[in-house]
């Protein structure tokens, strides 16, 4: 595919079809079996976390899964262990929890922009590993996605959302500040990742150019990093109405 070849909407749909019956299966054997599962979406401003979530979000039970995505800490939560906000939100048996960003803006856009000191954020670094020996030990499916896209990619979302209304909302003020930041939140990225990819919880990169590819390309990583979820489908009794 070349740099600016986008997929189409009608191939996207087309592919996502068979995906979505994938995810479906594996949504029910989460159900069945009692499993626990966190997705983190991760990445730059625009880079197309809440589309790749919503694409989840639609396909499965609300009942079963759950989307995440936490304000600024309010001055109780600045007070607390720093994770404990998130713990609160982790999943019961047989739930799935799509986090919209995490515990890693600490590693980025606290650290990038100056919400939270140097020593604190490398005190972050120093700790996750071993919060996040602790999830996978517990027995919890745990998954780590960082979206990516260049520079003038973002440029061009920036663009679109200044220009549309209805995507107006997405903008605010600390992304205006952020985009004189691109090479800072690299630097960031690049420590973040060194200090938290980790044999029991590694991150996966996907090139997010092109949203719609970048969807597929994530939800196959998933499915085929689960184990085989084929269960066989139970029988419902329907009968014919008396009437």
């Amino acid at each position: 595919m070349s740099e600016r070849e986008r997929i189409s909407r009608e191939e996207y749909e087309e592919l996502l079809k068979p995906l979505g019956k994938e995810l479906s299966a594996m949504a029910r054997w989460v159900s069945e079996t009692k499993q626990r599962m966190i997705v983190l979406f991760e990445g730059r401003d625009t880079a197309g976390k809440g589309g790749s979530i919503d694409m989840f979000a639609r396909m499965l039970n609300p009942r079963q899964c759950r989307v995440v995505a936490l304000p600024s800490p309010n001055e109780r939560e600045r007070t607390q262990w720093y994770f404990q906000r998130y713990v609160e939100h982790f999943p019961a048996q047989g739930e799935i929890v799509l986090f919209d960003r995490s515990w890693y803006n600490r590693a980025g856009v606290e650290r990038v922009m100056g919400f939270c000191t140097v020593d604190q954020s490398q005190d972050f670094l120093n700790q996750v590993p071993q919060f996040e020996r602790h999830l996978v030990d517990n027995g919890i499916l745990f998954f780590k996605y960082w979206l990516c896209c260049d520079q003038d990619v973002q440029e061009e979302r920036f663009e679109n959302r200044l220009r549309n209304p209805i995507k107006r909302w997405k903008l605010s003020s600390i992304d205006i500040k952020a985009r004189e930041h691109y090479d800072d939140y690299t630097e960031a990225r690049e420590m973040m990742l060194s200090a938290t990819h980790t044999d029991f919880a590694p991150w996966t990169l996907v090139d997010f150019n092109d949203q719609a590819l970048g969807r597929l390309t994530l939800l196959r990583d998933l499915l085929d990093r689960v184990p085989d979820t084929e269960l066989p489908v139970g029988d419902i009794a329907w009968p014919p109405l008396s009437h």
